[in-house]
């Protein structure tokens, strides 16, 4: 474990060379102080589970000494996680606009209240300009968002209402990415004077 460092690394192995099984004890003791000085951060009882666990690892599992934790095996430390399983069962219409934003159409279309249907569509259109201008730098037409919504709702949502288009104008995207200034600020010499 490249984190404890080559010293720490030959302590282990030196600890292996021990025949006798109170030594290497004491041994690995004294290496887990030096751990902690290291990173004086592993002085809780969950980071010293760790520590004897990393010292398992570092040795190849092949440390014999008297711990307090259960001796691990390399199969529970090498877990690895199951696969998520993405939804990929039914296609995208538009990849810029994500699975969710056409979940959240399909939530408009289901809404009974008229009032809450029209801001659904209200942000959804803002996402929907959002996600466009990620992807895109160009600027968005209003009426390509429109015929977007009518595409991805098969044509029962109704996005003609003065609402839409005054959300749709105020809608800014920030670009989060910071502008470098490649231009080096020189200073200027000052005159020496004699």
């Amino acid at each position: 474990m490249p984190e404890y460092g080559r010293n720490v690394q030959r302590m282990v192995e030196y600890a292996l060379t021990i025949e006798d099984k109170e030594e290497r004890t004491k041994c690995v003791q004294a290496i887990m102080r030096t751990m902690e000085n290291l990173f004086p951060y592993l002085k809780t009882e969950e980071s010293r589970h760790k520590m004897f666990d990393h010292l398992a690892l570092m040795s190849g599992f092949r440390l014999d000494i008297d711990s307090p934790y259960n001796r691990p095996t390399p199969e529970e430390l090498r877990y690895h996680p199951d696969v998520l399983p993405y939804n990929t069962t039914i296609p995208l219409r538009f990849r810029h606009y994500g699975r969710m934003l056409e979940s959240m159409i399909r939530e408009a279309v289901a809404e009974n209240d008229a009032e809450r249907k029209k801001q659904l569509i209200v942000r959804i259109a803002m996402r929907m300009k959002q996600n466009f201008l990620l992807w895109n730098k160009d600027n968005v037409d209003e009426s390509h968002i429109k015929e977007d919504i009518a595409v991805l709702s098969a044509g029962e949502l109704n996005c003609d209402f003065p609402e839409l288009h005054e959300a749709l104008a105020h809608t800014v995207v920030k670009n989060n990415v910071p502008q470098q200034n490649n231009k080096r600020k020189r200073r200027k010499k000052k005159p020496v004077n004699n």
